[in-house]
């Protein structure tokens, strides 16, 4: 297993989560992390898009997947995008974080994240 690394960081869009019926009336903004976890050896030598992953492919699936079909809980999404990501060739595993800034607490607080390792 490798322990090479790309990290994209705060990808966001709008997405139709959330066990209450106004959440996926409204909507509301989730950010998300991931990283990547591969073998960058080879694209280090070749110097070659096609020997290493495409984040850019990665970050725009991951927000499509934020604004796709809604799901009940940040569990479920984190868990949706994780098998999206590791469907990548050339991504051995996966770290996703789930950030839910706007959650429906009734304190005041920062920020609600979940955070998964796949496999």
């Amino acid at each position: 297993m490798s322990s090479d690394q790309i990290l994209i960081t705060g990808i966001r869009g709008i997405g139709h989560h959330g066990v209450f019926d106004y959440e996926r009336r409204d909507g509301q903004e989730f950010v998300v992390d991931v990283t990547l976890f591969l073998k960058a050896n080879e694209a280090a030598q070749t110097d070659e898009l096609n020997d290493t992953v495409d984040y850019g492919a990665v970050a725009q699936a991951v927000h499509d997947r934020i604004v796709g079909a809604p799901v009940s809980l940040i569990e479920t999404l984190a868990e949706q995008i994780a098998e999206l990501v590791l469907q990548i060739s050339g991504i051995e595993r996966v770290e996703v974080t789930v950030h839910k800034p706007q959650a429906p607490i009734p304190v005041p607080f920062e920020n609600v994240a979940l955070r998964i390792l796949r496999p």
